[in-house]
């Protein structure tokens, strides 16, 4: 079975790589804006947070590495709980 769904490059955007990396063939552009972002400090990526609180993913290579896909779909269950209505 095929899983080329799970990654995407887009060579051409005028931001990629969008993180400081060596391995710019297998950097994977599927998830543009980490949706593991709302986790806050729960995310598991490597990120700081800046002066005056905001969160700082410039350093991370999670949802860009070739293991990032599966990684987000075993957090997804956590965005979920974030979205329901209470």
């Amino acid at each position: 079975m095929s899983e080329n769904y799970k990654f995407f490059q887009h060579k051409e955007c005028e931001f990629f790589p969008c993180h400081k990396t060596e391995d710019k063939e297998h950097f994977n552009c599927l998830f543009c804006y980490c949706p593991l972002y709302a986790l806050g400090d729960g995310c598991g990526g490597n990120f700081t947070y800046t002066d005056t609180g905001i969160k700082d993913c410039s350093k991370c290579l999670v949802p860009h590495k070739p293991a990032g896909y599966d990684y987000i779909m075993k957090k997804f269950s956590e965005i979920v709980e974030l979205t329901k209505k209470k």
